[in-house]
């Protein structure tokens, strides 16, 4: 592969793709469109992608502007190398399944070493806040069908609510479990 972007590095020059655009437009757009559910979205984390995509060839300035007195911003435009660093990593991503170590699984392997009751009420919480996703992705799936919005733009969030909504199941299971004692819990010394 040419040029391997980083998931937010993708992101904003996948904005490219509609038109050009300053980091602060791409930005608004990736909250507007909820892909901070995607991608960790920071701002001076965007603006240094952006920095780099332009040092490597990836994207080109193709203007400056400047409003009242407000800071210049520099618009940006997807170069042919940029267009290819996309489709190589977005070939490269959807082909190849990556262990992306997530948090959750190693909290779950050491909660042994946490009393039982404050392991349910984490749990609980856990299992409250994935309800609350599941519901807003709902929302999201149930306007874009509404609003007849093609459905390549959008599955990844149908993708995303399976997922949450797996997840919520099992904790609902392992809630139950460790509730009836189905699942004993160790002493701790």
């Amino acid at each position: 592969m040419a040029s391997s972007l980083t998931p937010l590095g993708l992101a904003a020059i996948a904005l490219l793709v509609e038109r050009p655009m300053h980091p602060y437009e791409m930005y608004q757009l990736l909250l507007e469109r909820r892909d901070d559910w995607l991608v960790k979205v920071r701002a001076g984390s965007l603006y240094h992608t952006v920095e780099r995509l332009h040092r490597d060839g990836l994207v080109t300035v193709v203007g400056t502007d400047r409003a009242g007195n407000r800071p210049e911003r520099t618009t940006y435009a997807m170069t042919p190398e940029g267009r290819t660093a996309l489709r190589e990593t977005v070939t490269e991503m959807l082909r190849v399944p990556v262990n992306e170590y997530p948090r959750f699984p190693l909290a779950l392997s050491e909660a042994h070493n946490l009393p039982l009751d404050t392991v349910l009420e984490l749990l609980t919480e856990r299992r409250d806040a994935l309800a609350a996703e599941v519901a807003a992705l709902d929302t999201v799936v149930s306007t874009a069908k509404e609003r007849h919005v093609h459905e390549a733009y959008w599955f990844v969030a149908d993708y995303l609510r399976t997922r949450q909504a797996s997840e919520l199941a099992w904790i609902d299971a392992l809630l139950e479990r460790l509730r009836t004692k189905d699942l004993p819990w160790p002493h701790l010394p």
